[in-house]
């Protein structure tokens, strides 16, 4: 299934804009005492991300479910179709943010090599009726997988163009048929401190606290876009891009989109989240795309569109409020204060 969208959305590559803005939230963290030198060191494990090429090439550690790479992706051209320049796959696997395995962007695709992501489970809890837990070729085989071309917009002012292969979230929370008492759905990802550098130390993870957590509220996390995604590229999932399976959240900022999820707990209060844990001045519950609200340290009015050139390319674009995905969400949020609830 390929979601299309209005050719509203068109955006050109000839714009211009900043490398420099993501080194802000960097900057904080320096400043906080959290990322040091220590945090700068390369693996000494050589990054099999290099290796890859668009639709081709190595399979991902773990990628080894053969219903997942016999699937037929046009991605590239679909791509095209929708009127958006794709970010090459190199770059998108190269350029993480995932601060289990390090603050620095290059850092995940080194130091993620040998994260074991089969075997895996993930539960599904709280007030629903069916409890679940699925194991790593649940993830694959339980639903049908779809591709979904979608902008990844960062809340560091950067944003990609990725065919994710994945399924509605939906899908998965119908199946544990959640109760009259479920409004909120909470997200973690996996704690193994001995896999996850960053977890390990303080210094390398950034500060955070632990396992990673996010949450949506039940409508949202019910919305046809929002997506687990088990693949890109035609492929099964990186294990830097948040192997085996991760969230999609295309009209919010990046850092909603949990990685390598092992719980989903269906909630009656709002649940915390990491970043709004850390900097909750900075760092809302809703974190909805809106170039009308600034970071308290820089615009969110444009952002650099990471495409075919080189790391420092200037390819500026302005920013679409929920991230161009307003026809299908903005109902979401009528009659919110979309300043107060960022």
């Amino acid at each position: 299934m390929l979601i299309k969208f209005k050719s509203s959305d068109h955006i050109g590559e000839n714009q211009v804009t900043d490398e420099s803005v993501y080194h802000n939230r960097r900057d904080m963290l320096k400043k906080m005492g959290f990322v040091g030198t220590g945090a700068l060191m390369a693996a000494t494990t050589p990054s099999r991300a290099a290796s890859l090429s668009l639709f081709g090439g190595d399979q991902a550690q773990g990628a080894v479910n053969p219903n997942l790479k016999a699937l037929d992706f046009s991605a590239e051209k679909s791509a095209q179709a929708l009127g958006q320049v794709q970010t090459p796959e190199l770059k998108a696997t190269t350029h993480n943010n995932f601060y289990e395995f390090g603050t620095q962007k290059n850092q995940p695709s080194e130091l993620a090599q040998n994260f074991k992501v089969n075997p895996w489970q993930l539960k599904i809890s709280g007030h629903v009726e069916n409890e679940l837990t699925l194991d790593y070729d649940d993830l694959f085989n339980k639903f049908a997988l779809q591709e979904r071309i979608y902008r990844l917009r960062c809340v560091e002012a950067w944003s990609m163009v990725i065919p994710w292969i994945g399924f509605p979230l939906a899908e998965l929370i119908k199946l544990a048929k959640p109760t009259s008492d479920a409004k909120y759905v909470a997200f973690k990802t996996l704690y193994d401190p001995e896999q996850m550098p960053g977890q390990a130390s303080r210094r390398i993870g950034g500060g955070i606290k632990y396992p990673y957590i996010e949450g949506l509220r039940l409508d949202e996390a019910m919305n046809d876009l929002t997506l687990m995604s088990v693949g890109m590229y035609g492929k099964a999932l990186p294990n830097q891009n948040g192997a085996p399976v991760r969230l999609v959240v295309p009209w919010k900022y990046g850092f909603k989109s949990i990685k390598s999820i092992v719980s989903i707990e269906l909630t009656k209060r709002r649940p915390k989240t990491t970043w709004n844990i850390l900097a909750p001045n900075e760092y809302g519950f809703y974190a909805n795309v809106n170039p009308d609200v600034s970071h308290p340290r820089w615009s969110q009015a444009s952002e650099r569109r990471i495409t075919t050139g080189g790391l420092f390319a200037r390819n500026r674009i302005e920013t679409l409020p929920f991230n161009g995905y307003g026809e299908q969400v903005a109902h979401l949020y009528k009659g919110m204060n979309l300043r107060k609830n960022y």
